[in-house]
Order: structure tokens, then C-alpha cells, then sequence
């Protein structure tokens, strides 16, 4: 006889094929490892496979492979799924682990993150609240207080994870309004929506800033014009007369400065602004002083050269992210504040979510400082890496892109075909291809090496401009990445610059006759 109902469905489904074999669930075992190492060969060969950064597709090509899909039509293993998978992605996807992909802010990842991954997504935590996440929430509360303690915060600091820097950027644009409106205007934004106030509200930031800080003031309902961005000063940080002389401009002009926004690496320069100046201002002026380093975050790994960050600590407010510069997979971000009462500007009881006798009882509800409800439970993929790798491991790889980065910069600097705009803080090199024996127009130049780099796949570089002229860049997030990979593209980079002349001089001579 069956000792219970259960145990006799066991039985039949283990006789008969189930109809919920596809279920993540105990009788399914078999199915889940299955699947989950027909996925792992199918990455292997896509290591494998790719022996350079990218195919070169184009999306004329790709379109026909996806208009041939009919979703009613199913598979019947996972070898035929992952064969049009292949097809259609993994045989053209960007390859950021290559050396020689060196383009975007995008990092090789490692595999103790990868681990996490398979449970992260098997498990399913929802991380919002304490009765969906349980030890999910205090992990993810222990790796944020680790986080405020290498910026230097007090035990009044707390945090939340994000999906990315232009998240927690938002949050602390939200934060600098709120709190601004709540303790100078006596005005609660939550409660009563903006204030009449709002059109005046202005926010300082670098010209060199990234573009989230316009994106989230327009979103926040106070526009793009609420952004005052300053010039940089030679080295493409931002000047602190010139950010004194516009505050004092705003504030004649009848307008109220709630923010000063500092980047900690930035986009195009990989360059830290004067931090501890920017605090001081800040401070004077009294507006809320929020601190980007959603790149340069990965300093905050080394004590070599932890110094660029001096003055984070300083920060009500600060954005990392751990996808770029800790080496996890995306999406892996957080949300700082030096004190957690400012979460109160946004915490929302649900009675059937979080209600307030929950904190009462001392249940902690990460959706209490959260923009977002459902949240993925990213956090455990840096558990993994610090708790199999440590800082110092995951510092030493920093250090190395950022002497890596040294190196090639004196290499562009010494050829005398290539212009070299900037030295940076951490690892990203704006410049252009310009040889001097050639008279031609160097933006369009740089621009078709750029674009045939891209069609050709051999290696990946990004695009920028200054000044409105066209430069090409090198961003390097990763420690495997050597000079000579380097050697290999600036190669790449003359061969197709010197094709662009040839084309230019051979369509002159065909004009001429």
C-alpha cells in the first residue's frame, strides 16, 4: 500500500511521462539537471566558438532567421531549442570577456557569480519583503553594510540593491527633491505631489556627466532644464569656480539649488571629480550632495588606489555598481545614503505586502527602501565572489586594468599617428587616429574605422565626441586584456584608417577624370 496520496503520484508520474515535467519541483530533479547541462555545453561552445568579439552580423541578415519563428510550434528537446538559439544569438553575441573587446562599460564576468546565477533563477527569491526572502534579505543587508563600510559611511548607513546605475541614480535625485521639499518647504511630495516650488528646483552636475541625471530630472517631473551642467577643467573634471559662479547665478536668478551631482568615473574619461571640493560646496550651499561611481566604484576594491575616492564618505548619497566594476553579471547595482532615515521619503505599508506592524515586530522589508516591489535576488551572486574570492582578489584585477590603461596611454602617446586626449583615473582613453602625412578629414576617417571595426568583428572599440569632432575610445574593464591585444588592434585601427585614405584618394581620382 502507498504510505500517501503523494507518494502514489510520485509513482505514476515516474511510470508516465508528467504533463508538469517543465515545473521546477522536487519530482523534477532529473529534468532541471538536464536542461541545466544541455544550457552549460551550449556556453562552453559559445566560449568556444568565439574567438573574436563579435560576428559582424547585421540586423538585414538576422531578421528573416526570427520572421521564420512560429511560437506554436514547440520543441521537442533541448538540443533543437538551443540549435535555433544558437542561430538566432549565441553565435553573434557580444563577446565582453574577449581581450580585445574594449568598447562599453561592460566587464568579464566571473564564475562564482555564474554559479549564483543557477540558484538565483532556480530558487526565485523575491526579495522585498522578509516572508519571500527570508536569509536572502539578510544577505543582502549584510553585503550592503559591507558596502557602506568601504566607503567609509557610519552604522547610521544603508542601502538597496538596484538594476543599474540609472536606477540608483534616480533614487538619489528623488531623494535630494524630497528631502528638500520635506525640511525646507515643509512640503510632503509623497503626500501632495510637487511643490509650486518644483520649476525652480536645480541640480549641478558635470558636463561629462552621465545623461541618467537628465533623464531621471525630466522623469521626476522637474526637466531637463533643472540640470545645470558645468565645464570640466583640462583634465575633463568639473571645475569648481565655474560650478560656484552658476550656483550663485541660479540662486540671483530667483532659482533654489537642491543638488550637486560628482562623478566617480567618468563615462568618456574614466576621471574622478574633486570629491572632498565638491562636498565643501555642497555643504555651503546646503543642497543634497549625491556621488555617481557606477564606474569608479571598483576603486573602492584597492588600496592602491583607493585615495581617487577621498571624499565619497562625504556623500549623502551614492550609486555603484557592482556589474561594471566588481566583475558580476548584470543585473548587479546598489543605492547608498549616509543615513537611513531618508528612506522614510519613500517607504509605502501595504496591509497585504508590508504592513507597518511589520517593522514593529522588526521584520525587515527591503521593499520599505526600494523603487521597485519584485525585486531578483542579485545580491547573492556577490556573496559568491567575496566569499570564494575576497577584495583583494577582485582589487588585484582593478589594479591591473588600471595599469594596463597607464601603459596604453604612453603607447598612443608616443606614436605619432594617433592624438591622445586624456589621461585617466582609471581606464578609459579618448583619441584619435591622425596620421600627419595625410591630409584628410580625420572625424569621417575615425568614424569609418569605427564602423569597420564593428562590420569586420576582429575587435570592438567605442565612439565619443568633443567638441563636436569624432574620436574613437578605448574602455578597458578587463584584466585580461595585455598590451599586446593592444598592439593587435591599433594594428587593426591603422589598417582600416589607412583603407579610408585609399577609397578617398581613388573616388578624388575618379572625379578628376
Amino acid at each position: 500500500m502507498f504510505a500517501s496520496d503523494l507518494e502514489k503520484h510520485e509513482l505514476i508520474d515516474f511510470l508516465t511521462e508528467s504533463p508538469t515535467k517543465e515545473i521546477f519541483h522536487h519530482q523534477n530533479q532529473e529534468e532541471y539537471l538536464h536542461a541545466i547541462g544541455k544550457v552549460s555545453l551550449a556556453v562552453k561552445k559559445f566560449l568556444n566558438h568565439n574567438q573574436k568579439p563579435f560576428s559582424g552580423v547585421t540586423p538585414a541578415q538576422l531578421r528573416p532567421l526570427f520572421d521564420a519563428v512560429e511560437f506554436e510550434k514547440t520543441h521537442d528537446n533541448y538540443d533543437s531549442l538551443l540549435k535555433e538559439v544558437e542561430q538566432l544569438y549565441t553565435n553573434h553575441a557580444v563577446a565582453f570577456h574577449h581581450p580585445a573587446y574594449i568598447a562599453h562599460l561592460n566587464c568579464p564576468i566571473v564564475i562564482p557569480a555564474v554559479a549564483a546565477e543557477v540558484m538565483i533563477s532556480s530558487i526565485n527569491s523575491s526579495i522585498d519583503t522578509w516572508d519571500q526572502s527570508a536569509g536572502g534579505t539578510l544577505i543582502e543587508q549584510k553585503l550592503i553594510e559591507w558596502t557602506c563600510d568601504q566607503i567609509g559611511y557610519s552604522k547610521k548607513a544603508d542601502g538597496i540593491f538596484t538594476s543599474g546605475g540609472t536606477q540608483s541614480n534616480l533614487m538619489g535625485l528623488l531623494l535630494a527633491r524630497d528631502h528638500y521639499a520635506a525640511t525646507v518647504l515643509n512640503h510632503n511630495i509623497k503626500l501632495n505631489g510637487l511643490p509650486t516650488e518644483a520649476s525652480k528646483f536645480r541640480i549641478f552636475v558635470s558636463e561629462k556627466a552621465h545623461f541618467s541625471i537628465q533623464k531621471n530630472a525630466s522623469l521626476l517631473g522637474l526637466g531637463e532644464k533643472s540640470v545645470i551642467k558645468i565645464k570640466t577643467d583640462r583634465s575633463f573634471r568639473m571645475n569648481m569656480v565655474l560650478l560656484e559662479d552658476a550656483i550663485k547665478r541660479e540662486i540671483a536668478q530667483g532659482n533654489i539649488p537642491i543638488a550637486v551631482v560628482g562623478t566617480a568615473g567618468t563615462t568618456d574619461f574614466g576621471n574622478v571629480d574633486p570629491l572632498k571640493e565638491l562636498a565643501a560646496i555642497s555643504k555651503k550651499y546646503n543642497t543634497w550632495f549625491h556621488i555617481d561611481a557606477a564606474y569608479g566604484c571598483g576603486l573602492l576594491l584597492t588600496d592602491k588606489y583607493r585615495s581617487l575616492l577621498n571624499g565619497i564618505e562625504l556623500a549623502h548619497s551614492v550609486t555603484v555598481d557592482y556589474h561594471k566594476s566588481f566583475f558580476q553579471p548584470v543585473s548587479s547595482s546598489g543605492f547608498l545614503v549616509n543615513d537611513k532615515k531618508y528612506f522614510n521619503l519613500i517607504t509605502h505599508h501595504a496591509d497585504y505586502l508590508n504592513p507597518k506592524d511589520h517593522d514593529d515586530d522588526g521584520l525587515p522589508n527591503q521593499v520599505n527602501k526600494s523603487i521597485q516591489t519584485t525585486r531578483r535576488f542579485d545580491a547573492l551572486k556577490l556573496w559568491f565572489t567575496l566569499r570564494m574570492m575576497g577584495r583583494d582578489k577582485l582589487g588585484g584585477y582593478f589594479n591591473t586594468i588600471i595599469e594596463t590603461a597607464a601603459q596604453i596611454a604612453e603607447r598612443l602617446q608616443a606614436d605619432s599617428d594617433f592624438e591622445l586626449m586624456n589621461e585617466s583615473d582609471i581606464s578609459a582613453l579618448v583619441f584619435r587616429y591622425r596620421p600627419k602625412i595625410v591630409a584628410t578629414n580625420v572625424c569621417a576617417m575615425n568614424q569609418y574605422i569605427k564602423k569597420a571595426m564593428f562590420n569586420e568583428g576582429k575587435a570592438l572599440v567605442a565612439g565619443t565626441k568633443i567638441n563636436q569632432q569624432f574620436y574613437l575610445k578605448f574602455t578597458l574593464l578587463n584584466p585580461l586584456t595585455t598590451l599586446s591585444d593592444i598592439e593587435n588592434i591599433i594594428k587593426i585601427i591603422k589598417k582600416h584608417g589607412n583603407e579610408y585614405v585609399r577609397l578617398n584618394l581613388a573616388s578624388a581620382d575618379f572625379r578628376r577624370n
